[in-house]
């Protein structure tokens, strides 16, 4: 394995399949679509949040990991969807609504702050193939990147409903929304479990049309429901190409999505760790290589007018399942996804997604990020007693939420910069303190 640039897949056809192995081929194959599954929903949700062509998302989804699985040599399995780290700062940055689930009207600006938060992550990555890790725990321990990530989410809070808010029809429907997801995450198992997302989504667009277009529920008055109209999906062609954008580089929006970088940075760690654990292999040679890898993937998605990317915990979720970790088999899901990229009927589909059901889903996905934060402080037993942490958390999460808004001449930083780089400096000079504080 060492002395080639890529493994060389022993076959094996029972128990745990380590990332340097392989099932038959065809059974890899079937994997690698179940991949794309999980991942479907979460990576097709994010752009439609940013008001990005889904279509370009998963089809630059599937280079991505392309791009993931050579610059690591085929040794760290991971699959890279559309980062919901990027909410926040693109909405902001493009001056768009986020959850409107129209399309973005300066999409291309947005695309040039991504570039620009690529290039920056490629270079952390750099940083770390040269001089090492030990670095970054200094820098972003875990009550800072447990600050950073629930921010993102409670930042969007008021996004999730906004879109919903003068239809009370609309309102129920995305309270369905979420308890439909809410029911699946407790009472279903296995792969239905995993899933969770894409099947409440599935589930409620379906529940929806039923009462919408057959019982007329909520469709009359000023704030009706729309109705489904499947008109778009069977006029769409099978396979073509997908809407692409070129970027602009604005530096304002640069400045205020170029932090994004050191969140995915936390993200990714997180997830390399976490995949360390499950196949007893040690990631920390890769990580250079692993970041980097994201941080191009990201600037070539944004610059054909896609999302950036992270590595997925949906398919952390399914190696757990499954106990297979080849790393071949992500080669066959990025071969899926950019199949899928090119059917219009695909995005057609994609668009036709109620509302309301977006809107539930989105309080479930922002919900799930605020307190993915707050479960990083509480794996790491971050100690609330001390002071220094307590008025980092309380500090960062109050600036993040209500987007507090910095301008330094020409650039705005807003809310998620400044809590980002307010929870770093912040700790860093209570750091200095902190043996005092008892």
């Amino acid at each position: 394995m060492r002395n080639s640039f890529f493994p060389n897949w022993t076959e094996k056809n029972s128990g745990v399949i380590a990332p340097d192995e392989r099932l038959p081929m065809l059974q890899t194959a079937v994997m690698g679509v179940q991949h794309v599954v999980a991942m479907f929903g979460a990576t097709v949700l994010g752009p439609l949040l940013m008001g990005f062509d889904p279509n370009v998302a998963i089809l630059m989804s599937g280079i991505g990991t392309l791009l993931f699985f050579v610059l690591t040599r085929g040794r760290v399995p991971s699959y890279l969807g559309s980062s919901f780290s990027f909410l926040a700062s693109v909405g902001v940055a493009s001056a768009y609504k986020v959850a409107s689930f129209t399309p973005n009207p300066n999409l291309a600006v947005a695309l040039g702050g991504i570039i620009v938060c690529g290039g920056l992550y490629f270079l952390i990555g750099l940083l770390i193939k040269m001089i090492g890790t030990a670095w970054t725990d200094k820098l972003m321990p875990p009550v800072v990147t447990g600050a950073i990530v629930a921010v993102i989410g409670l930042n969007l809070a008021d996004e999730a409903v906004i879109a919903v808010k003068d239809s009370v029809s609309d309102a129920w429907f995305t309270l369905m929304t979420v308890l439909m997801v809410a029911l699946i995450a407790v009472f279903s198992k296995g792969m239905l479990r995993r899933l969770l997302i894409l099947v409440g989504l599935l589930l409620s667009s379906i529940i929806y049309a039923v009462l919408v277009n057959g019982f007329g529920v909520g469709a009359a008055g000023e704030h009706a429901s729309k109705l489904v109209d499947l008109t778009q999906v069977s006029n769409a062609a099978w396979l073509g190409l997908p809407q692409f954008t070129a970027p602009i580089f604005e530096w304002n929006a640069a400045f205020l999505i170029a932090p994004v970088a050191i969140i995915l940075v936390a993200e990714n760690l997180g997830h390399l760790r976490a995949v360390s654990a499950m196949t007893g292999r040690d990631m920390n040679p890769h990580m250079g290589n692993a970041f980097m890898a994201d941080g191009l993937a990201t600037m070539v998605s944004a610059s054909a007018g896609g999302t950036g990317v992270t590595t997925y915990a949906e398919n952390i979720g399914v190696m757990a399942v499954t106990k297979i970790y080849s790393t071949l088999a992500f080669v066959f899901a990025a071969l899926f996804a950019i199949l899928l990229g090119f059917s219009p009927k695909m995005g057609a589909l994609i668009q036709l997604i109620p509302a309301p059901v977006l809107a539930g889903v989105s309080v479930v996905v922002f919900g799930l990020i605020a307190v993915s934060g707050i479960k990083i402080w509480v794996d790491n037993q971050v100690d609330f007693s001390k002071n220094h942490n307590l008025i980092l958390g309380a500090a960062v999460l109050i600036v993040g939420t209500n987007d507090f808004t910095l301008h330094l001449g020409a650039f705005t930083l807003g809310g998620i910069g400044v809590a980002t780089f307010g929870a770093m400096g912040l700790h860093a000079l209570l750091k200095m303190g902190a043996k005092n504080d008892v």
